[in-house]
């Protein structure tokens, strides 16, 4: 069993702070920067940051669907860690400042894949759709920073 590995990663024209103030908001700011590509969004514990745990389903493509109930802590690094208690995979959200007035964010979504000849397509298929899911998340969050939309995680 390969670990299976999707990464992205995006500068944002905004205040890192801001960023990770924001990535850390599951009430409000997670639910809208959301793709279509989920679904069932809900908190079960607590809302903003480490301690928090939400679910969602995570429809990957029309036959291939997660239901996950993530548990978040802090990355050491500054950002967040999503830790799916159904499965093996582990988001790392990262955001590293670019300067005062930027920060990259980066997703990198890890897993035990599957064996066989089931686990080869898995690696080869599956971490470019992810990517293609979080490029679409980063840019929501793009979108939701520059519009100046957040409020301050204090």
């Amino acid at each position: 069993m390969a670990q299976v590995r999707a990464l992205a990663r995006r500068t944002i024209p905004a205040d890192p702070e801001k960023v990770l103030a924001a990535l850390a908001d599951y009430r409000e700011i997670r639910p809208s920067i959301l793709t279509e590509h989920y679904r069932d969004y809900r908190v079960e514990v607590g809302g903003e940051g480490a301690g928090t745990v939400v679910g969602w389903v995570l429809q990957a493509t029309s036959k291939r669907q997660r239901d996950q109930l993530v548990e978040v802590s802090s990355a050491p690094e500054g950002g967040v860690v999503e830790t799916d208690r159904n499965s093996s995979m582990v988001t790392t959200w990262r955001v590293r400042p670019e300067g005062e007035a930027a920060a990259t964010v980066e997703i990198d979504t890890r897993w035990d894949g599957a064996g066989g000849i089931g686990g080869f397509f898995e690696r080869l298929f599956a971490p470019r759709g992810l990517r293609r899911i979080h490029d679409g998340v980063l840019e929501n969050l793009e979108r939701r920073v520059a519009a100046g939309g957040q409020r301050s995680v204090g």
